[in-house]
């Protein structure tokens, strides 16, 4: 093991990791915002907010995909040390990391089923930044109308016509994190 794979935890587990779910719990309970999270200080590519949602959501029994560059041996034996979950194919992950491309198609990963609709795949899209400009969102948690930057409008709306089932994201850029929950209706502005 080297000395690398030590670096990058928590410094003050208990504290980071309850600022860092108060954080991912309020983008995700108000689609559209972007909050700062940091804390951990992942291996390239991963990003500061990405790499500190794994350490505060990701545990041994938290199976996760790593999807194109992320899928690297710095970043394995970082998620094995600090985390240890386990690392699965994609249509067995309840989270997955990547860019947008790598991940896709998102239909492979699970979305839950009506008995256990918590039962489905959260994904972390890297983005190289986070806007609060381009599609609109409407929904639970957006007094009226919220803007985000999306990869693309279509899966999203899919995936909010499955509810109760369906995906939920997370992105993420730098020190920046915001979400869109399966609930959210996504339209193109």
């Amino acid at each position: 093991m080297t000395a690398d794979i030590l670096k990058g935890g928590f410094a003050n587990a208990p504290v980071d990791a309850a600022h860092a779910f108060r954080a991912a719990m309020n983008v995700m309970a108000r689609p559209g915002t972007i909050e700062v999270l940091n804390g951990a200080e992942p291996p390239a590519p991963v990003s500061v907010a990405a790499g500190t949602l794994l350490l505060t959501l990701c545990d041994p029994d938290t199976p996760l995909h790593l999807a194109g560059d992320y899928d690297c041996e710095a970043v394995r034996s970082w998620i094995s040390f600090h985390i240890g979950a386990p690392i699965v194919a994609a249509e067995r992950a309840m989270f997955a990391l990547g860019k947008w491309e790598a991940l896709a198609p998102v239909t492979r990963f699970a979305i839950g089923t009506p008995e256990y609709p918590d039962r489905s795949a959260t994904l972390i899209v890297e983005q190289a930044e986070l806007d609060q400009d381009g599609m609109s969102l409407r929904g639970p948690g957006i007094k009226d109308c919220a803007s985000m930057s999306l990869p693309e409008a279509e899966t999203f709306q899919m995936n909010a016509t499955l509810f109760p089932l369906g995906l939920d994201f997370f992105f993420t850029s730098g020190e920046q994190v915001s979400a869109l929950p399966r609930t959210t209706k996504v339209e193109v502005a």
